[in-house]
């Protein structure tokens, strides 16, 4: 594993290095010192390039990734994964806000909360399914837009497992949440069920990462019982945009 040291560098300089070293043949790399730069890992179409960031990185880190690993051992700002097409992204850390912006394919995994618009304008397309597993709380508007893929919602940080206005215009995907979630939070498109062999059987293999990744044991996942939310309207403001 290469390493390069990130204190002080502009993040277009950061970029460039990681760059010149994966075109050198190197596919990993740890980065230290990092705080702050942003789109480390952007556009990188590989999927045998690990990359692991120690530090705080800057915002849409992994945006348009096609491919390679991400670890980050610290918290990150906002956009993480920002249309990502696929590879995977695991953040020991806290998250901001719009994690997983316009996501097209992949795996997020965040340890502890994220911010606000987590899955805003998710999708699917054929074999392409992201899916975003937060170990903590998620704020307002999660899923907001959300047309496709699957986001999981742990809360194992305690308190108030989702904020305000889950689900607000979504059309499409599922949205899983360990415990009780109250209806009055939900947005109008989108209603409460309970999970079902088939939705079990969706979960595990991401929430079996999830531990591994973190060593959360998975039978303290399970003591709690899921909700499903999925959208009950299609296209909810189609005529706003189409007549």
């Amino acid at each position: 594993m290469i390493k390069i040291d990130a204190e002080g560098l502009h993040y277009k300089v950061l970029n460039e290095k990681i760059r010149l070293l994966l075109k050198d043949g190197h596919r990993e790399i740890f980065i230290k010192g990092v705080c702050g730069q942003r789109y480390i890992g952007a556009g990188i179409s590989d999927s045998d390039v690990k990359i692991e960031i120690d530090g705080l990185p800057g915002n849409d880190l992994g945006i348009f990734m096609d491919g390679p690993e991400i670890i980050v051992k610290d918290n990150m700002q906002d956009g993480t994964g920002n249309t990502m097409n696929s590879g995977r992204i695991v953040v020991y850390g806290n998250a901001g806000d719009i994690v997983g912006h316009s996501m097209r394919g992949g795996e997020i995994f965040i340890k502890g909360d994220v911010g606000y618009r987590v899955g805003i304008h998710m999708k699917e397309y054929r074999d392409m399914y992201p899916v975003i597993v937060v170990g903590g709380k998620a704020g307002n508007f999660l899923g907001e837009y959300m047309a496709g893929g699957m986001i999981i919602v742990l809360g194992l940080t305690g308190g108030r497992c989702v904020g305000d206005y889950v689900g607000t215009g979504m059309h499409g995907g599922t949205i899983y949440v360990r415990g009780t979630v109250d209806n009055a939070i939900l947005g109008k498109e989108i209603k409460i069920f309970d999970v079902e062999k088939g939705d079990i059987e969706r979960m595990v293999p991401y929430i079996e990462r999830f531990s591994s990744f973190f060593s959360v044991d998975m039978a303290d996942i399970w003591k709690e019982r899921f909700k499903k939310i999925i959208p009950v309207t299609a296209r909810p403001y189609g005529k706003i945009y189409a007549y």
